[in-house]
């Protein structure tokens, strides 16, 4: 099982899983189908099936052209707002796509139809993979649109959280260095979140992906899944974990991250007016 991970619009994540053996392969969350089909003819694959996690059109717009361009593609989700929907799966459904089992895993909050897809084969060293959508981020969580913190906190614990700890979190966006930022706003002594942080910052000045994570790394630094601890319990003022998610939530909703400070050299250049010529209106 490979993972092409695709970056496509702002900063959404599209992924094409190819089954090695058979050269078909799988779409997670197929929101531009020109690139994806770029990918596929490059990779020599067939396309076989669409997971949608969700309907948002940053996640689901490319369904219908897919569809079009590709008779017989079978698109999976859990909620009829998703276009070209030929299955609609339910909790902890199971699909076979050769050697690659999919496990359905319903997360409801981003959306009312959130699914998330935990994927694996049989026999293989490799680690499973999970295609987490807007449920859960590297260092975050999606925002509660459509749910409950109730929803979201079952989601990360009794769901999400209890997928064994090697598992490789493959999210729907590139947001990492912002959601570190705040998780270190809640936890500024948290060593390990200040080294993922700079690792982080390093990737986005290179322009390389921060996915995947693991669970097991996402448990020391995503403020999400440590409400059970007590700087976030200091931090939020609350005991109860379904209201430190709550709170955490609100408190990110609402957070601006730090200001880099400006460079000097570019302040003197202003200063001296040697901008002066590029401002000017014409």
């Amino acid at each position: 099982m490979k993972v092409k991970v695709i970056s496509v619009l702002e900063d959404n994540y599209m992924y094409l899983v190819i089954e090695e053996t058979t050269r078909d392969a799988i779409a997670v969350d197929a929101a531009v189908p020109k690139r994806l089909l770029e990918i596929i003819r490059k990779e020599d694959v067939v396309l076989r099936a669409v997971l949608t996690t969700h309907h948002h059109w940053d996640h689901a717009r490319g369904n219908e052209e897919l569809a079009r361009l590709c008779p017989g593609l079978r698109v999976y989700g859990a909620d009829e707002r998703i276009g070209a929907l030929t299955h609609k799966v339910t909790h902890d459904q199971e699909l076979t796509f050769g050697a690659i089992r999919v496990r359905c895993l319903f997360t409801p909050c981003h959306t009312s139809g959130h699914m998330c897809y935990f994927m694996w084969e049989d026999g293989s060293p490799d680690a499973p993979a999970l295609f987490s959508g807007d449920t859960l981020f590297v260092g975050g969580c999606g925002k509660f649109f459509e749910g409950t913190a109730e929803q979201m906190y079952t989601n990360l614990t009794q769901i999400l959280g209890a997928l064994p700890k090697e598992t490789k979190v493959f999210c729907g966006h590139e947001c990492t260095v912002r959601n570190l930022k705040f998780a270190l706003k809640v936890e500024p002594e948290n060593e390990i979140v200040k080294k993922k942080l700079a690792w982080a910052k390093q990737r986005d000045e290179e322009d390389l992906p921060t996915v995947p994570s693991t669970l097991q790394e996402e448990f020391l630094y995503n403020p999400f899944l440590r409400v059970t601890e007590e700087p976030l319990q200091k931090f939020t003022g609350k005991t109860d974990p379904v209201e430190v998610l709550r709170t955490l939530r609100t408190e990110k909703d609402n957070f601006k991250k730090p200001k880099e400070r400006p460079n000097p050299q570019a302040m003197l250049a202003f200063d001296w007016g040697l901008f002066s010529p590029f401002l000017e209106k014409k």
